[in-house]
């Protein structure tokens, strides 16, 4: 019978090899392991696509429970509300507090403008019913509303390069999907679009006063849109959300730029309330989030079949 031979740096007596020591094992029983576990998995994956229980019996070991599907988790108590050593607070000692805002300066930022603008809240007047809102970059685009009422060519200008850049962003996001082979921008268009279609609906929020309307917007002719909340500023940060992933940064500040330029044309024309440009960069990142997300689940479940 052959043995397998091992360097040592002692001189030891390889006869307890032969004595069935497990300090030295043999070829043999190397071997006998190795087609055993063979065996054992040719076996348990004949037993998984035929659905045979006694195939699969035999190739689990008899220590082993096969009642547990590998799906199945174990049922765990309910993370009790109050941790087992106590509050968390009651360790944080004089020096900890002080020294608070330096270790987390935008939390504590956050929390001063939250007790401001609760400050302004309740005290503020509301609008009253008759009127038209107040609309803080209404306010601050003036003059630019006024220079685009009294030249409705140049309002015309401006509203065809907006939809220029309109035409950009779906020809970037439908390049990802039919040419790169990559549609997470364009599930999270479709998600916001579908989302502002309802909220949109539910929420018909009036014309705002001194709208300058042109034929050359998009959508062109004039037709009835949804204020609340603005496609346009939504779709750029889809399109640069995914710039950015390719690191196309160059391409992805120009959006940016873009953008920005587009929201101060939507408030000097009336076309949108500050409020629409501002749910539009939300709905815009949270859109792209969701849309990974679904990539993910999509990945694990082709896994998983």
């Amino acid at each position: 019978m052959i043995r397998v031979k091992f360097k040592t740096k002692s001189n030891v007596d390889r006869s307890a090899a032969d004595e069935g020591d497990d300090t030295y094992p043999s070829r043999d029983s190397y071997c006998a392991r190795y087609y055993s576990l063979l065996l054992t998995s040719l076996a348990s994956s004949f037993a998984s696509t035929s659905g045979s229980s006694a195939t699969a019996a035999m190739a689990v070991p008899a220590d082993r429970d096969t009642s547990v599907s590998k799906k199945t988790e174990p049922l765990l108590p309910p993370v009790p509300f109050v941790p087992p050593k106590g509050p968390a607070f009651s360790v944080y000692s004089v020096g900890d507090v002080a020294g608070l805002a330096r270790r987390h300066p935008v939390p504590c930022a956050l929390t001063l403008s939250l007790l401001f603008f609760m400050g302004v809240e309740y005290t503020l007047r509301m609008v009253p019913a008759s009127s038209q809102p107040v609309d803080v970059g209404f306010v601050h685009t003036r003059t630019l509303h006024r220079a685009l009422a009294a030249r409705p060519d140049l309002n015309s200008a401006l509203a065809a390069l907006n939809t220029v850049f309109v035409g950009m962003q779906i020809a970037y996001i439908l390049w990802n999907f039919l040419v790169e082979g990559r549609p997470r921008s364009t599930v999270a268009a479709l998600f916001m679009f579908t989302c502002r279609g309802i909220l949109g609906y539910s929420t018909q929020l009036p014309l705002p006063e001194g709208f300058l309307g042109s034929g050359v917007d998009f959508p062109v002719g004039n037709v009835s849109f949804f204020l609340f909340f603005s496609g346009h500023v939504g779709g750029s940060v889809i399109a640069t959300q995914d710039m950015r992933r390719m690191r196309r940064h160059s391409l992805a500040w120009t959006f940016d730029v873009l953008n920005m330029l587009q929201m101060l044309r939507l408030l000097a024309t009336r076309g949108h309330y500050t409020i629409d440009l501002a749910a539009g960069l939300g709905a815009g990142f949270l859109s792209d989030i969701l849309a990974g997300k679904y990539e993910e689940w999509k990945k694990y479940r082709t896994w998983q079949l």
